[in-house]
């Protein structure tokens, strides 16, 4: 009897030994920046997809906005277009991604947050679909076997107080006005009473995409770049223009705020493609003069800014190629020449508005702003799911 005991308590010391090697071997497979760390993960359900991202976080800054994407993935699955087909593919994309974490990565539930986009929740109540959220989060949990999992909806005001909270250290925080610019509109804001829960809303229904096909409706079967040039000039100074102008002046932002970061898409690849040699930077400096010399650049020489022209830019030895060769790859994927350049028109134009000249703002491009929430969650204790 005690040497079946004996052999139960090794076999299960065998075991742990083992289990702890695998799940060391699944999270040293990814390529740590912080000396003591936790890797954190995040899955989002956006309008047309579910996104995933592994972040680690340093212990030892955790409340300073000190992340790192480690890892991201997404599954295209048009959540809103709340039919049967659209909502069993975003239930399957879910349920594979958290498993995937769960399981290949070795990163606990408790350590996984799950959330649906302001953007989803905005359409599904403008479509009167709901329910199709409530759907997915109940079928959710029984997918998984946890009735306890948490996907929680956040409405367009705590996103951009969990984005700030996340991207933006925090000695800057109370002087920091942060813009989200999207594919579809605009958001961020800034925290004016030194109070992270009341944060000054920053929205306009302007983004990227939905710029570049106001410009496309223009062009009357001339493509040269010259005319999209020139028609996004036209678009960018009517409706978009008087929306950020009031926008700017309502927020109250030019005068409480000293730094004005960007996130989203377009800061990601301006960021990337004007300072190559910078790709370890989750944050980079610009001015108002650099960004609007690289716009012209990019009607002009688009060419200048291919893949292989990026990578011939860059000497210095000490630069990771193979990071810088996937995230020029990538934006080149993302944006083609017409979005790019519509979507840096709309981040001069809210650049413009900061411009002062008595007073001169400094700007910033935010890499992998689409993940600082995680970072949000961690810092406010949001483990406990």
């Amino acid at each position: 009897m005690m040497q079946r005991s004996v052999c139960k308590a090794v076999c299960l010391v065998i075991v742990m030994m083992f289990s702890g090697i695998a799940m060391a071997q699944a999270q040293t497979s990814l390529k740590l920046k912080f000396k003591r760390s936790t890797i954190f993960a995040g899955i989002e359900v956006g309008s047309k997809g579910v996104k995933m991202s592994l972040v680690e976080i340093d212990k030892k800054a955790t409340r300073a906005g000190s992340f790192h994407l480690l890892k991201d993935s997404s599954v295209n699955t048009d959540f809103i277009s709340f039919n049967e087909s659209s909502f069993q593919a975003t239930l399957e994309g879910l349920t594979g991604l958290f498993n995937a974490i769960n399981n290949k990565y070795q990163i606990p539930s408790e350590r996984i947050f799950t959330v649906v986009s302001s953007g989803v929740k905005g359409q599904a109540e403008k479509d009167n679909k709901s329910a199709w959220i409530q759907k997915l989060a109940d079928s959710f949990k029984i997918k998984i076997g946890d009735p306890q999992r948490k996907l929680e909806v956040v409405d367009i005001k705590e996103e951009a107080r969990l984005s700030h909270m996340g991207i933006v250290p925090e000695e800057k925080r109370y002087t920091t006005f942060l813009v989200d610019i999207g594919s579809g509109n605009t958001k961020g804001g800034y925290f004016p009473f030194g109070n992270t829960n009341e944060i000054r809303l920053f929205q306009v229904n302007w983004g990227t995409k939905s710029i570049s096909n106001a410009v496309e409706k223009r062009l009357e079967g001339d493509q040269s770049m010259s005319n999209f040039s020139r028609q996004l000039f036209r678009v960018l100074s009517g409706v978009p223009n008087t929306e950020i102008e009031y926008a700017v002046n309502v927020s109250g932002a030019y005068n409480m705020s000293d730094n004005i970061a960007f996130s989203g898409g377009i800061a990601w690849s301006v960021s990337t493609l004007l300072y190559p040699e910078m790709v370890d930077n989750s944050v980079i400096p610009v001015t108002y003069d650099e960004v609007q010399k690289f716009s012209e650049r990019l009607v002009r020489n688009y060419s200048d800014f291919s893949t292989e022209a990026t990578m011939r830019k860059v000497t210095d030895n000490t630069v990771d190629k193979a990071l810088l060769l996937k995230e020029v790859k990538d934006v080149n994927k993302v944006f083609d020449q017409k979005s790019l350049v519509a979507g840096v028109g709309l981040l001069l134009k809210i650049m413009r508005q900061f411009e002062g000249v008595y007073e001169k703002k400094q700007f910033y491009l935010v890499k992998n702003g689409q993940v600082g929430w995680i970072s949000a969650y961690v810092d406010e204790g949001a483990m406990a799911q």
